[in-house]
Formats: C-alpha cells, structure tokens, sequence
C-alpha cells in the first residue's frame, strides 16, 4: 500500500529543573506525512499539500522556502542531504510536524525522518534532521547521522531559542515510533554546562496516528481549536512565568553562520 498522510493526536510536555522548576503538559495534535508520496502527485480525498484548508501544510513553511514550482521542501532536504555526503536517503521520508491552522503557522521544531530504498541490504532510516524555529523568526538544521531506532543521539547546542537558556551544552534526541501501536514519540534532553547530573529541560511530543480524513480533521479542529495561535501565546505566557520565578535572562546571540549542524 502507498503510505498516506496521518495526523497524531497527544501531548507536548515540557519540565525545566533549574533555577526553577517549572513544567507543562498540553494536548496537541501533529502532521505525520510522507514527502515523497505528496510530490508525486495529488492524493486521494479533498485534503491536498499547498492548498487552503483549515488544517494545512505549505513547503514554504520549512527549510529555504522554496514553493512547489521549485521542488518544495522535500528537494531543499535532497540538497541538504547531498551537500553532507548522504546520498542513499531514497526511500520515503516522513515529516512530523505541526500543521497551519486557519492559515496561522509556528513550527517550533519539525523532523525529517529520511529512510534507505526499500531494496536497500542496510535498510532502515539513514537520518533525522531536526528543523527548528524560534520566535525572532530564525531557523536552524541539526542533522543526525546514522541514527539506530530508540537510540539516544546528540548535536551541540549553537542555535539561540529561549532567552531563559545560554547557548552551551547539548542536546539528547530519542525517538519511537511504533507501526503495531501507530504512535510516534520525540524526546528531546537539553543539556546545559553546568556539573548537574540532570538535564536542564526534556520536552517531548507524542501521539497516536490516524489516517488523515475529512473526519479526523474536524475532530481536530473540534478538539484544539486554533492551536498553533495558542502555541504560541503559551510560549510567551510562560515566558512570563519564568521571568516571575527569576529565571536569569539572556541576550540573543548572532545566529550561527552554518545553516546545518552535523
């Protein structure tokens, strides 16, 4: 069977340990499309890429920005792939990310699972490249080489997202993803510079996986309403809350100079 677009219904959650605790929960819901199947051509059903409906997807939502006419956003992750000397990332690749809700858009992370062809003798997925926006509406790229499913993989901190945080340490990427249960799980462990034998935050996004339908679409809009609005008024509420508990706060840097970190 060809692979079809799905959506994941879950939680976000995050925690942070110091200076002060402080922890959320909220329920969600993500895209979880296969690329390479979206551009070969329209699918089935009324829900279609780069169209306007009240859950949607845009390629000039990720990467370069580049539109369709250009290739899209898979073709950008093609040529980021092969500027890294991955070239047997043939087979599907899968973006988990959160969709544009009545036209509004914040992607605070996406990832790119690239698999092998199918008659690949490696088989299996190649890489992951983590997506990541922030709020001053600056993207960076951490390309995980070679990852093992549900093994722990890690990429220095050099990209700027909350002013709560320095830009040190690392990060510990794990991820699950389970055909039998149909759910999907990214976590993610930031690790900062200090001694602490503890990370300093773990986010994580999870959910399980419905076959995208009319239905399933207005259960979600049903359900969470306009949710990508919301996320971002709850990155700012919370903000607020950190700066209460005086959490220290820090100047943006200047971006980094490379787009991708390996």
């Amino acid at each position: 069977m060809m692979p079809q677009p799905q959506i994941g219904f879950g939680q976000v959650r995050h925690a942070r340990q110091r200076p002060a605790q402080h922890a959320f929960a909220y329920p969600s819901f993500f895209l979880y499309l296969p690329m390479r199947r979206l551009a070969q051509g329209r699918l089935e059903g009324p829900w279609q890429p780069n169209q306007r409906h009240a859950i949607g997807f845009y390629d000039v939502d990720h990467g370069d920005g580049r539109p369709p006419a250009q290739g899209g956003a898979l073709a950008w992750l093609d040529a980021l792939l092969a500027d890294h000397g991955i070239h047997d990332a043939c087979g599907e690749v899968w973006l988990h990310c959160f969709p544009r809700v009545f036209g509004f858009a914040f992607k605070p992370v996406s990832f790119w699972f690239c698999h092998r062809a199918p008659d690949d003798q490696n088989g299996g997925l190649r890489a992951i490249v983590v997506e990541v926006n922030n709020t001053f509406g600056e993207r960076h790229c951490y390309l995980l080489d070679a990852p093992r499913p549900g093994a722990e993989l890690r990429a220095d901190k050099v990209f700027h997202v909350s002013p709560f945080n320095r830009v040190e340490g690392h990060y510990r990427f794990r991820f699950l993803h389970s055909d039998a249960q149909q759910r999907s799980v990214a976590r993610i462990e930031y690790w900062d510079d200090s001694p602490a034998d503890t990370p300093l935050l773990t986010t994580s996004i999870s959910g399980t996986l419905q076959p995208l339908r009319p239905s399933v679409l207005r259960q979600a809009l049903w359900r969470y309403g306009p949710m990508t609005l919301l996320l971002v008024a709850r990155i700012h509420w919370h903000a607020l809350k950190l700066w209460a508990k005086r959490v220290p706060f820090f100047s943006k840097p200047a971006p980094p100079t490379h787009f991708v970190t390996r």
